[in-house]
């Protein structure tokens, strides 16, 4: 069994594999003030949850997209298992072909995503993953990440729109019944979701104008699926994506 731990600016992601099987998930808040040894007893407390013994991990891969967290949440997994965990980073074997200017500078998320995705799915592909940021990662038809988007996530644009109004208050993201709100809340119901339906549309216009064909759309993250049921293309909501690619990562650099 291996340990796969993805970092967000919001929520870290812990799955269990046994082989391409995902045996368990769970979700920690991400705190940068947190030391290595709060997030081992965290990470110890969630091996006792799921009734997973320790001996039976052989290994652990992390990908991280706070900087600060990395040799903590490195030094936990070290903690735990005994092994240091490969982190997704320079000198790392991906097999992904970056065809952006600085490939040293795309973040480790896309980069795990794209490989799962390339593994998964018929290229080219445009792949969007919705969590505290958005972002949409463009891939050839010969499987190169040839670059994309990055703008503010659903959920982070919401928060900025109820805090910096006076009237606006807080809401559930989900789809009101119609676009037309006829009242407050449904409102921004509509401009958060279908907002956010259609510039996922929008982008899949835009891009597969400039791949000059069709492309097959994967959506992942935290709010994947409560938006793409709304996008008018035919898109592949994967929750897993991520944790999927870390695996295949992990299994490349063992």
């Amino acid at each position: 069994m291996i340990l796969a731990v993805d970092v967000g600016n919001t929520n870290i992601v812990i799955g269990f594999l046994q082989g391409e099987k995902l045996v368990n998930e769970c979700r920690l808040s991400t705190s940068a003030e947190d030391s290595a040894e709060e997030y081992a007893i965290k990470l110890n407390s969630i091996l006792e949850i799921c009734k997973i013994d320790v001996g039976d991990i052989e290994g652990s891969v992390l990908s991280s997209v706070v900087p600060p967290l990395n040799r903590t949440i490195s030094k936990a997994l070290m903690l735990i298992t005994g092994k240091m965990p490969i982190v997704v980073g320079p000198g790392v074997k991906t097999g992904l072909n970056i065809k952006i200017n600085n490939p040293a500078e795309l973040g480790a998320d896309m980069v795990v995503g794209a490989v799962a995705s390339i593994a998964k799915y018929p290229c080219p592909q445009i792949l969007f993953d919705l969590g505290t940021a958005t972002t949409a990662s463009v891939i050839d038809k010969n499987g190169c990440f040839l670059g994309g988007a990055i703008l503010c996530g659903v959920k982070t644009a919401l928060n900025a729109l109820a805090s910096s109004t006076a009237q606006l208050p807080q809401i559930e993201i989900i789809a009101p019944d119609s676009a037309i709100g006829a009242n407050t809340i449904d409102s921004m119901r509509s401009g958060t979701v279908f907002g956010a339906a259609a510039m996922l549309d929008g982008f899949i216009r835009r891009f597969e104008k400039e791949l000059g064909e069709k492309a097959t759309v994967v959506v992942t993250g935290g709010l994947g699926s409560v938006i793409a049921k709304y996008c008018e293309n035919d898109v592949i909501v994967d929750r897993h994506l991520l944790i999927d690619g870390l695996r295949m990562i992990y299994e490349k650099n063992i």
